[in-house]
């Protein structure tokens, strides 16, 4: 795609006007001064002009001129100076225009820059054009994949494996243009003209995917024909919302399950979805209905359309009905995990404290000039006595721990750490026989970075101790994700980052916050914007690549997304609840499964892009 802006590194042009217009204005006044001095080679047709010495009588008068002369000197006088003068005048007013101009302009040809602290404009039209094509093919591909998912019950794989590559192949170009969203998002680039390009190429992206599916729609609707017209495709859809129907039941037990076991945070990202799941199913069966009686009255395009508008709503009700169960496994999972996590992450700490320890002493040290190694257990003795022998490890302090912070930081860690095993008081030490001391290799010295976290907690409610009742926090509810992902925030500025089970946490706690967002962009399309897929579809990537250093981040960037989309619907709210429409409609355009345009004869874009409502059914 080209751009009408003007490419970076091209020279400018600055110098050839100016050089044209001094050109002119020597052109101008050589001009003139022909016209000034021409009368004089010519005066007197050749006769020598005398020039006598002024007498007496006449020296307060000017020379005379001959009658034949007929006063040309005056004349021939003004005309020369007017010319000059006009061409200096047009040359001067040109070349003030010029500089003018070359001041004022702000593209990055111009003279004049912004500061450096200073933000180039951003061009908000193609902002808005770069979010509306994320958007558009973002639900296009969504609905493609649904669509081709039907299309696999009823079909071979070599039927249908050339429009799975086509759904990748539009989805990978569709992800190139999230990660440079994303990247626009975060600055990169800076500069004014590029910026403006890598929102040109987000467009093209999302067009060239778009693209993809236009040219095997055809052969798509080919694939589908037949199964719709021998009614084979309506079996597989009421088969399907047959059996989401009797899940249905079972996802609401395991919901009053999970927050009867866990605190409310721990499921509120599946609150509603079991009502949202038969929501969907309503509109679905009334879908349903409409394609067989439109298929019964020889009305193929009509059936066909309330066919797709339903597998939408199957669609998306399996989506909220899986999400309970898949979150049930995660919670079960990550209870396990706990105990391992907190106990490596006190293990880090430990070896992070001992690390510090050992520099300290190293340094102390050098002060006094003892550079024998072992004279005092310092330097590398200390280290040899924190971490040497079977089985231990060295102690070594983190790398990015800088001295003046590390004490705030392990205190910081100490009290998280605490908190947490309050909270699982199956987890709570042996106690300790009166004058006795830990186990433990520094167990024979005082820690002097060391300080006893404070009593009352304050990380919030599901953190707090026992309640009235005498009930422990276990019994009470807690939020095992929540608390994995603690567990990992109180440890990164200190962990190696090396051990399995505070990579099991981290990978936990991404996992399920990574899902939840997916789960409601996919079920609330309809009012999800750009900025929300584009964190989501970066968490999707980073959680992806396998780096156990990406896995901070994508939690953070799912946990934005999911934020964001939520403020996102409630600023779109929801038109299509009321009385007025079919049940099931409000939900199914929040969704996104028929256009808010035309929510009762619409369909959602997939393989054929957007269909228009045939006249009269």
């Amino acid at each position: 795609m080209t751009s009408s802006q003007p490419r970076r590194g091209r020279p400018r042009r600055t110098g050839s006007h100016l050089s044209v217009r001094v050109a002119h204005t020597v052109l101008g006044g050589a001009v003139g001064v022909m016209w000034l001095v021409l009368p004089e080679m010519t005066s007197g047709a050749g006769v020598p002009v005398a020039i006598k010495e002024p007498t007496p009588a006449a020296s307060t008068t000017a020379v005379a001129v001959t009658a034949g002369d007929g006063g040309r000197s005056t004349v021939d006088l003004v005309l020369p100076l007017v010319a000059v003068g006009t061409a200096g005048a047009a040359a001067g007013y040109a070349y003030i225009r010029r500089v003018r101009r070359t001041r004022g302009r702000t593209t990055p040809g111009g003279a004049s820059r912004p500061p450096s602290g200073q933000a180039p404009p951003q061009p908000a039209a193609l902002d808005e054009e770069a979010c509306a094509a994320l958007v558009a093919a973002d639900d296009r591909i969504r609905a493609a994949r649904c669509e081709l998912g039907f299309a696999e019950q009823l079909f071979a794989p070599q039927d249908t494996a050339r429009f799975r590559r086509t759904v990748d192949e539009a989805g990978a170009e569709l992800a190139a243009a999230f990660r440079m969203r994303q990247r626009y998002d975060e600055g990169v680039p800076q500069e004014e003209a590029a910026r403006g390009h890598a929102l040109a190429g987000i467009v093209g992206r999302c067009a060239e995917a778009q693209a993809l599916l236009d040219a095997a729609s055809a052969a798509f609707e080919e694939l589908r024909e037949p199964g719709r017209a021998s009614g084979e495709a309506l079996v597989v859809a009421e088969g399907r919302f047959r059996e989401l129907t009797g899940r249905a039941g079972a996802a609401e037990a395991v919901l009053a399950e999970l927050r009867a076991r866990y605190a409310p945070t721990a499921t509120a990202g599946v609150v509603g979805s079991v009502e949202q799941a038969k929501d969907r199913l309503l509109f679905a069966t009334v879908r349903l209905n409409e394609a067989r009686q439109s298929a019964d009255s020889a009305q193929p395009v009509r059936a066909a359309r309330q066919l797709l508008a339903a597998e939408g709503g199957i669609d998306q009700a399996a989506v909220l009905l899986e999400g309970v169960d898949r979150l049930a496994a995660e919670l079960r999972a990550a209870e396990r995990a706990a105990p391992v996590a907190l106990a490596a992450a006190e293990a880090e700490v430990s070896r992070a404290r001992a690390g510090a320890r050992a520099g300290a002493a190293h340094e102390h040290e050098h002060e006094h000039g003892e550079t024998e190694s072992g004279a005092h257990g310092g330097g590398a003795g200390a280290a040899t006595e924190a971490g040497a022998g079977p089985g231990r490890q060295v102690a070594v302090a983190p790398a990015d721990a800088s001295p003046e912070l590390l004490p705030a930081r392990l205190l910081q860690a100490d009290t998280t750490l605490a908190s947490i095993r309050r909270q699982l008081p199956d987890l709570q030490p042996p106690a300790r026989k009166p004058g006795s001391r830990a186990a433990g290799p520094d167990s024979h010295r005082r820690d002097p970075h060391r300080q006893d976290p404070p009593a009352p907690d304050a990380d919030g409610p599901e953190t707090a101790g026992p309640d009235a009742a005498g009930r422990g926090p276990r019994e009470a509810g807690w939020d095992p994700v929540a608390v994995l992902r603690r567990i990992v925030r109180a440890t990164a500025s200190l962990a190696s980052g090396r051990d399995e089970a505070l990579q099991t946490a981290a990978l936990i706690a991404a996992r399920t916050a990574t899902a939840a967002a997916a789960d409601f962009v996919e079920t609330h399309r309809g009012a999800v914007g750009a900025l929300a897929r584009t964190r989501l579809a970066e968490a999707q990537r980073l959680l992806a690549t396998g780096d156990p250093a990406d896995l901070a981040p994508a939690d953070a960037l799912a946990l934005e997304a999911r934020e964001l989309a939520e403020l996102d619907v409630r600023a779109h709210g929801n038109p299509y609840g009321g009385p007025d429409h079919t049940a099931g409609v409000g939900g199914a355009v929040l969704g996104g499964v028929v256009p808010a345009e035309d929510p009762d004869g619409g369909t959602p874009a997939g393989f054929a892009g957007p269909a228009a409502p045939a006249a009269g059914g």
